[in-house]
């Protein structure tokens, strides 16, 4: 997947995430203000990360981009949202589980290598 259909692809599920959220917890079929805030917000962050090429998920890159509050927000709504992907979007959450194994598995192999090293 090249870089630009990345970043439509993970902007595409942020906003399904934050529109699930947003319907069962505020009760509206379109984003209330504050979640389309969070949602415009969340576009912005991804259309400017410099690490999309080589990342998977924004939880687990190392430059934390959004400020305090919107990454606060941002976790409630994936705490939410997440497990229901399930029920809503199993493709995504499926893909999200397998590069979720998939970069657990690196990070621990990198650790064993280095572990070896020293």
């Amino acid at each position: 997947m090249n870089k630009s259909a990345k970043i439509e692809y993970e902007k595409r599920i942020v906003r399904d995430m934050i529109q699930l959220y947003c319907r069962h917890n505020h009760g509206t079929r379109e984003l209330c203000d504050d979640c389309r805030a969070l949602a415009d917000y969340a576009d912005k962050r991804t259309d400017s990360c410099p690490h999309m090429t080589d990342k998977t998920f924004c939880s687990q890159c190392k430059t934390h981009c959004y400020k305090p509050e919107m990454r606060e927000k941002i976790r409630q709504v994936m705490r939410y949202s997440g497990p229901k992907m399930i029920f809503y979007h199993p493709i995504a959450a499926l893909r999200h589980l397998y590069y979720s194994k998939i970069k657990k598995q690196r990070i621990t192999q990198q650790k064993n290598i280095t572990n070896k090293l020293n």
